[in-house]
């Protein structure tokens, strides 16, 4: 199947990309570095969320939310990082490091950089959590600065991350039935 355009290939896309790169350049190299790299590493293959629901799921004794969470979570990846990804080839952008380990104990991604999993499962977790209990706002949040991270450490362009987040939102809505 060939693969779909690239978003860097609408002149409006890549424009808005370059514009929130080069604003977020003035905030790079600073204490924020530790945060956003951290962060972005800790949601490696939703290692956050898993951890999350299963503290949820614990402070419940709710085998069948951790079971369904993590289920849930498995879906989204696959469907995001085996399917959605696969129609797009979008190269990510240059790291800062263009050679060699990354700051912060990152990790190179092997796939298209179109939509952002991080973002879909940021976002897919996010709802699921807030229409499950409490602390609706603290989910959203997080999984925006989950998301934000992504472009902050140059792992993505801003339009794969609002892409990933509409996924997300879309693919929670769609779990959350299920709970």
């Amino acid at each position: 199947m060939p693969a779909l355009p690239s978003p860097e290939e609408l002149p409006a896309v890549a424009a808005f990309d370059r514009v929130v790169d080069r604003a977020l350049d003035r905030c790079r190299g600073t204490a924020l570095d530790r945060v956003m790299y951290t962060l972005s590493s800790a949601a490696d293959h939703s290692l956050l969320w898993f951890a999350v629901g299963g503290v949820r799921a614990l402070g419940r004794a709710d085998l069948r939310f951790a079971l369904k969470f993590a289920a849930a979570m498995g879906a989204e990846s696959a469907i995001t990082n085996g399917g959605v990804k696969a129609l797009f080839r979008r190269v990510r952008p240059e790291p800062e490091v263009a050679e060699g380990p990354l700051p912060f104990g990152m990790r190179r991604p092997i796939t298209s950089s179109f939509p952002s999993g991080h973002a879909t499962a940021a976002f897919t977790a996010a709802v699921i959590l807030a229409r499950t209990g409490p602390g609706g706002p603290a989910w959203y949040g997080l999984a925006a600065v989950v998301a934000s991270s992504r472009v902050y450490v140059r792992m993505h362009h801003a339009s794969d991350v609002l892409a990933g987040a509409a996924l997300g939102l879309v693919m929670g809505r769609i779990a959350a039935r299920w709970f």
